[in-house]
């Protein structure tokens, strides 16, 4: 028994995944100029944040609030920020992609996508004007005064500069105002915020973020203004964002939706009971109704209905 049930459920989700692909591919023929510049648009922000290296000068730290009030975490344990970050970052992709999994789904992938590299464009645009307009000489350790990381040599040829390598990445320093982590976690937790349905995550989202901005500055990876300055326009970029882009689509409810409610004050299961033996009883109204997360709203009347029938 167990093996039938299982193989049924493998087959529908089987089915369930042909079917999201079919819908994400016709999505992503319209879209894929907007997915294509968005991933061009992150080259060219790395492209930016490694051409600020070679400006960059170290110096002393300068005064920061924030390293005064958060004990440092050393060299040892800087990588908690990124493992919080990297936490962030992958849960996001797969939260994105879980229209292809589960039966309940509210977003379409590619269209949630373009909505996420609009706003991570926007604000990034806004950071590589900001740290090139004034250089500060780098808090992380690798940026300091005696550090082979701290200034790059000039490139002998065009290629050293277009070229983006993993130790480029990691080693960065000038880029500062304000935090590119930021900027993409801020992004992915208000999404998720706008478009998830559990209130749970919701909040353990938002904590994170705060938890991963406070490791930051304790990691010394940024100052304490890279951080502030990162939440208000992030923030404020989304918000207009989402006042000029059109609205998502809402999967999650089945619009349109034909069941049958008796004009009498007839209990719900005598509802179900009635449609599902098809009995017509007493005059029944078959007029459009709008489901909304379980539902059903007909001029301003609400009533609950237990679970979507099987096979409607």
């Amino acid at each position: 028994m167990s093996f039938y049930y299982i193989g049924r459920e493998a087959s529908k989700l089987w089915k369930r995944i042909c079917a999201e692909t079919t819908t994400e591919i016709k999505l992503l023929a319209e879209n894929w100029k907007y997915i294509l510049g968005g991933i061009i648009c992150q080259y060219i922000h790395g492209l930016a944040a490694r051409g600020v290296h070679y400006f960059h000068r170290p110096g002393p730290i300068l005064q920061d609030v924030g390293f005064y009030l958060l004990p440092e975490l050393g060299q040892d344990r800087a990588y908690i920020s990124e493992f919080v970050f990297t936490f962030v970052f992958f849960s996001f992709v797969l939260w994105t992609f879980h229209p292809f999994i589960t039966k309940s789904k509210k977003i379409y992938t590619v269209l949630i996508w373009c909505r996420v590299l609009a706003c991570l464009i926007a604000s990034q645009i806004l950071r590589i004007v900001t740290f090139y307009s004034t250089q500060l000489p780098g808090p992380n350790y690798h940026c300091r005064e005696g550090s082979k990381f701290a200034t790059l040599p000039r490139p002998d040829n065009i290629l050293e500069v277009l070229l983006i390598v993993p130790s480029g990445v990691l080693f960065g320093c000038g880029d500062l105002i304000f935090s590119s982590h930021m900027i993409f976690s801020l992004v992915f937790v208000r999404t998720y915020h706008k478009y998830g349905t559990r209130r749970f995550l919701k909040q353990c989202a938002w904590l994170t973020v705060v938890i991963q901005s406070l490791l930051i500055i304790a990691a010394r990876k940024h100052y304490t203004v890279d951080i502030v300055v990162a939440w208000y326009t992030v923030n404020l970029v989304v918000f207009f964002i989402d006042k000029k882009m059109p609205e998502l689509p809402d999967r999650s409810g089945a619009a349109g939706l034909l069941i049958p409610l008796s004009k009498d004050s007839k209990t719900k299961e005598e509802i179900n009971h009635k449609f599902l033996n098809g009995s017509t009883g007493d005059s029944v109204d078959w007029r459009s109704r709008t489901q909304i997360n379980g539902k059903i709203i007909e001029e301003g009347n609400i009533v609950h209905v237990e679970a979507i029938i099987n096979g409607l």
